[in-house]
């Protein structure tokens, strides 16, 4: 315990002899400069980055559904936040409930994303009428070019109750 004090003290009076010398350094640069018709130079300041091992209290759990945790996925890898995750899902939670056989009989929409027609996701792959994953893509690609991101998309569909 001795030491560390030692130590602590003896770091502290070399901080306070070189910023002390430091600013008599400077102050005598300075009024030469000003003698000269120069500029004084500002003191350099150092910052340092404190870091901590603290973790936050969150609880970040994966969604139970497969395809909702492949979105979940596709999301990140579009560096897309968290927000837009719960808007994507609040989204197709409305439009089909993540079934990926889910079909509009008034209008002929159909899977997760509601394509309309239907046949837009065959350029995603040729297993899109059967296959998630294919579906959530091309659902990604479509909010991505038309709205931007999730978010703009469920608030169109929030005020038009389509999207």
């Amino acid at each position: 315990m001795d030491s560390k004090r030692t130590l602590r003290s003896t770091i502290v009076t070399l901080a306070a002899v070189t910023a002390a010398l430091g600013g008599m350094e400077l102050a005598a640069r300075a009024d030469t400069e000003s003698r000269e018709g120069g500029y004084a130079e500002a003191p350099v300041t150092q910052v340092r980055t404190w870091r901590t091992s603290a973790e936050p209290r969150v609880t970040a759990r994966l969604p139970r559904h497969k395809s909702k945790r492949f979105a979940l996925d596709q999301v990140v890898r579009r560096s897309w936040g968290l927000r837009e995750y719960k808007c994507l899902d609040s989204l197709w939670t409305r439009e089909s409930g993540w079934n990926h056989r889910a079909v509009n009989r008034s209008s002929g929409a159909y899977g997760i994303p509601q394509a309309l027609p239907a046949g837009k996701m065959r350029g995603a792959g040729k297993d899109w009428r059967h296959n998630p994953k294919t579906q959530i893509r091309w659902g990604l690609a479509y909010i991505k070019g038309r709205y931007g991101r999730p978010c703009g998309a469920w608030g169109h569909f929030k005020s038009h109750n389509w999207y």
